[in-house]
């Protein structure tokens, strides 16, 4: 019952004024009335009414919250209307025998299970295929936890894949099917789901993994699109930009099976790859000015949603954090190296710059099989994507990687570094003269070494 209250209290917020409560109408009645079933003794689930409509009047009516899930139980249960039509069935358009067959050929695929690492790593993989199709299992678990945000020590409640901002990269070929379980504990507050930009079908696969607090579920879909994409929660209305800015997105890898290649189909490789996921905060501020803090989500979500409709973030940070992927936590790489740079961000437009180098080859829409540009300074990365960058690192050195929006990557955070070994070259850059007193007769005498 505490989390059905909890939950109940972040929709009142979204319901208590008529335009807010007609706009998000289906979603209070539908997407989110889901029942939370926390698992009781035996492993049995204790059922529970949806509340949305009564929750909703309620705040209406400024009738207790309490009462209002009391009165529950006398209004019908609606359907998830998002659901039903997301995987309405459609006619067939081969005979059953075939798409019998075409079944039992995935099930005796041969399967790879992954273990996921937190970003900016990725988990082990090969650039090209091997033999044919297969099916790659994952698995995400959800996890609710307060989190810092930056060096002050700001906290929100974050809603996170696996635990971390962002969710990890999972890779794959072009070809291969994606099995993956995802699993929200006992221990949540709220449901989720997932929503995959590299599927096809129902919500990309939001209407299929609806899973309430102690539920699993087990999705598997065809990676038929190379590229890097994005995937999010996605429980419906409001909920989708709360979830997605408190933490829960990441990215999906959809290799060409032969691997990368330039615009005249040479061969690309990469020596190392980092996945940088790009996240915007709203926090409140107090009276003084300062940063407000927070643990439980029924409290923090009415008022982060306040600033979130004004579209002005608090914090534009790299990996969940300011100074996530600086100082000792800098990327590393050698002079010579060639480093795949994955980044993506859920919500919000980018424009990544290597202050000191370039995007060699760059796929800016992040889909392999669009020739790659080159030479780039900067890139645009659109909100709801991943991009790709390749770039062999030619000097030594602390390279800052950014987003372009100054103003986003000093003042609010989302700056990374790159610390690359080697040894200088003096062709491509050399100081010719330090710095010296300006002489009297303003001009300055160089001499070549």
């Amino acid at each position: 019952m505490r989390k059905i209250i909890a939950s109940a209290l972040v929709l009142g917020f979204l319901s208590s004024t008529p335009a807010i409560a007609q706009t998000f109408a289906g979603f209070l009645d539908n997407e989110v009335s889901q029942p939370i079933e926390p698992v009781g003794e035996n492993g049995a689930t204790q059922q529970h009414e949806p509340a949305g409509p009564a929750v909703k009047r309620a705040l209406h009516k400024k009738v207790p919250v309490k009462k209002a899930l009391d009165n529950k139980a006398k209004e019908p249960i609606k359907k998830n209307t998002l659901h039903d039509k997301a995987v309405k069935p459609v006619k067939e358009a081969k005979p059953e025998a075939a798409l019998s067959a075409q079944a039992d050929s995935v099930a005796n695929l041969p399967r790879e299970q992954v273990t996921l690492v937190a970003p900016p790593f990725v988990h082990a993989h090969s650039q090209t295929a091997t033999g044919g199709p297969k099916i790659v299992e994952f698995k995400l678990t959800v996890v609710e936890k307060p989190i810092v945000i930056d060096e002050v020590g700001t906290t929100i409640p974050g809603f996170t894949f696996n635990g971390s901002i962002p969710a990890p990269l999972m890779i794959v070929h072009e070809g291969d099917y994606v099995e993956l379980t995802l699993v929200n504990p006992a221990t949540s507050t709220m449901m989720h789901s997932i929503d995959f930009h590299a599927s096809t079908g129902a919500l990309g696969g939001g209407a299929l993994t609806q899973v309430n607090p102690g539920e699993q579920v087990v999705l598997r879909w065809k990676a038929t699109r190379a590229g890097v994409f994005i995937y999010h929660c996605a429980p419906g209305g409001s909920m989708i930009p709360l979830h997605v800015v408190s933490g829960m997105s990441g990215a999906v890898m959809v290799l060409p099976r032969d691997g990368l290649k330039d615009a005249a189909g040479g061969r690309l490789h990469y020596d190392r790859v980092y996945y940088i996921g790009e996240n915007d905060f709203y926090v409140p501020r107090d009276a003084k000015g300062n940063f407000q803090s927070f643990t439980d989500a029924s409290d923090y979500f009415p008022k982060t949603l306040e600033l979130m409709r004004k579209l002005i973030p608090t914090h534009v940070v790299f990996e969940g954090k300011v100074g996530a992927l600086t100082g000792k936590n800098a990327l590393q790489a050698k002079v010579g190296e060639t480093v795949l740079i994955v980044h993506s961000q859920a919500n919000r437009d980018s424009r990544p710059h290597l202050i000191g180098g370039h995007g060699d080859y760059v796929w800016e829409t992040g889909k392999f099989h669009n020739p790659p540009e080159k030479d780039l300074e900067t890139w645009f990365i659109r909100g709801g994507s991943a991009g790709a960058a390749l770039y062999t690192f030619r000097q030594p050195g602390v390279y800052a990687y950014l987003t372009h929006n100054l103003i986003e990557a000093v003042e609010l955070g989302a700056t990374a570094h790159f610390k690359v070994e080697g040894q200088w070259n003096d062709d491509l850059m050399k100081q010719v003269s330090p710095p010296q007193p300006i002489p009297p007769s303003g001009v300055l005498q160089v001499k070549s070494k």
